[in-house]
């Protein structure tokens, strides 16, 4: 049965999206999400999103890694996917909608979605790198020369290693440019590989800056590969709430697909 899919990015973090407010899409078929998500022998995606109803919000958002399992918090995904819902008449510049991390709060003005994110509790602060859970697990290192830094290689090291091992982490490596800009580079577990932008990913990088006192701005300017991201947020005593992401969400193309 051939079903409609949208293709939307967010700062190069492209998404695969079906409106399933009629759940009959296959859930559990992690094969056909993994094959649907192949740059090759598929559409091509860092990851699949359904939307689906929700008794208490106005909508449901279900995401899945690109390889086939279902993923924790997607930042670019959640901002997606408040689009794809405005592109579906479900809303229009407000939203409060369910994902596997709680109820998020979001608006839409001109393409260009913010994002309210999980507040922050706890952070482990260790000797080079921090790490938080912002929706998603992330490390993150400062390193000096982020654009020949081997992302891909040391990465990969990072998330099967100590102290992570199979259940993983996704690995974020930052360079200040500025006391409130940082240039990103991300290795995303699910994908196994360097995404363009990983939103959870500078959402933690904007918070572990703030922690580590390299700035003193409650507003960070992010650069990744696939465009330019912005994270709010307010602190008390290292815990971190009304944390904002802002940035663009861009619908690509409509397609079909056999299912």
């Amino acid at each position: 049965m051939k079903q409609s899919f949208f293709k939307y990015q967010g700062t190069g973090n492209d998404f695969i999206v079906f409106d399933n407010r009629n759940d009959y899409f296959p859930k559990n078929n992690s094969v056909l999400i993994k094959n649907l998500c192949h740059r090759k022998f598929g559409i091509g995606a860092d990851g699949l999103m359904l939307l689906e109803a929700s008794k208490g919000s106005d909508f449901k958002m279900v995401y899945f890694n690109a390889d086939g399992n279902e993923g924790s918090m997607c930042g670019n995904g959640g901002r997606c996917i408040v689009a794809f819902a405005k592109k579906l008449k479900i809303i229009d510049s407000e939203t409060s909608f369910e994902a596997i991390d709680g109820i998020h709060q979001a608006t839409i003005y001109n393409d260009k979605v913010s994002l309210e994110m999980s507040n922050v509790n706890s952070i482990e602060d260790h000797k080079n790198y921090i790490f938080l859970n912002t929706g998603s697990p992330h490390h993150v290192e400062f390193v000096d020369d982020i654009s020949t830094f081997d992302v891909l290689k040391k990465g990969k090291e990072i998330r099967y290693g100590s102290p992570y091992f199979k259940k993983g982490t996704n690995v974020n490596f930052v360079q200040q440019i500025k006391p409130d800009v940082y240039s990103v580079r991300t290795y995303e577990r699910g994908v196994e590989n360097e995404t363009l932008s990983c939103g959870t990913g500078v959402t933690a990088v904007a918070i572990a800056a703030d922690y580590s006192q390299r700035s003193n701005s409650k507003n960070i300017k992010l650069q990744t590969n696939g465009g330019d991201l912005e994270v709010s947020f307010q602190n008390d005593k290292n815990s971190y709430k009304h944390i904002t992401l802002k940035g663009p969400a861009t619908f690509v193309f409509k397609g079909s697909v056999e299912i």
